[in-house]
This record gives C-alpha cells, sequence and structure tokens, in this order.
C-alpha cells in the first residue's frame, strides 16, 4: 500500500507543480523551460534512438520531456512511499523532504547532462524552481499521509 499511496501522492504533487509553474508564466508572462526538451533530445541521441527531423522531432522532444517530469514525480512519490512506509512524519518535514527530492531527481540530471548549471542560476530562476517544487512537496505529503492513514 506504501507504494501505491506514494506513486498517487506523487500524480497529485506533480500537478500542483505543474499549476504552480503555469501560474507563474500567466502572472510574469515568462516562456515555458526548454530544458526537459532538450534533456529528452539529450537522452534520446546517447540511447541511438531516432526522434526524426523538423517539427515531428520536436514535437516528440517536448512529449519526452514532459514525460521524463511526471515520470519523476511519480518516482519521487514512489520512493518515498517506500521510505517512510507506516511511520508518521511530520507534514512540514515530510514536506520539505519531497520538496527536495524532487528538485534534486530533476535539477541533477539536467546539470549531469550538461544542460543547466545552478550555479550560474539568477534569484528569478531559483525561485522559479523552488516554488513548483514546494507545491508539489506540500501537496504529495499531504496526500500520502490521506492515503496511508486514512
Amino acid at each position: 500500500m506504501t507504494l501505491t499511496a506514494g506513486v498517487l501522492a506523487g500524480a497529485a504533487g506533480t500537478t500542483a507543480l505543474d499549476v504552480a509553474g503555469y501560474l507563474d508564466m500567466v502572472v510574469r508572462g515568462r516562456a515555458a523551460s526548454g530544458l526537459p526538451a532538450r534533456a529528452a533530445g539529450e537522452l534520446a541521441e546517447r540511447a541511438d534512438v531516432g526522434l526524426g527531423s523538423g517539427e515531428t522531432a520536436d514535437s516528440r522532444r517536448e512529449g519526452l520531456g514532459a514525460l521524463l517530469g511526471y515520470a519523476t514525480g511519480l518516482g519521487v512519490g514512489g520512493l518515498y512511499g517506500l521510505l517512510a512506509g507506516d511511520r508518521r512524519v511530520p507534514l512540514p518535514v515530510a514536506a520539505v523532504g519531497l520538496s527536495a527530492m524532487a528538485m534534486a531527481a530533476s535539477v541533477v540530471p539536467l546539470t549531469a547532462l550538461r544542460l543547466t548549471d545552478p550555479r550560474d542560476w539568477s534569484v528569478s530562476s531559483w525561485v522559479s524552481d523552488i516554488v513548483p517544487h514546494l507545491a508539489y512537496g506540500l501537496t504529495a505529503a499531504t496526500v500520502y499521509d490521506r492515503l496511508a492513514r486514512p
């Protein structure tokens, strides 16, 4: 049950992350990040998987980038479920822990692929990344708590 609760909590958290990110785009008028698509393209190239050319390849990179985000969110939630199990983790601790896990799970691979370097990020870039991940963590922690201990 804890793995299932974790994956479902990760799904809810991913939805919250997306909503927070899209609200930020609306409020500040900023464009969507191209990093997920670039990561998908880089991974496909390293795996020697052809994505086609032109608009077809662009669309596939966009779709794969989004799917990688969902896989990350579900995976982090599932891992949390396995680690937390039936233990009662205080909500603030769980929320911050899940936020940090999700942020690391997204930023570390992008950094390893040399697509970004957080040391070079501006304050607004950090805020644009931290706030949605906090929304992920708080939502995932709340949903997990309700599912694991109704």
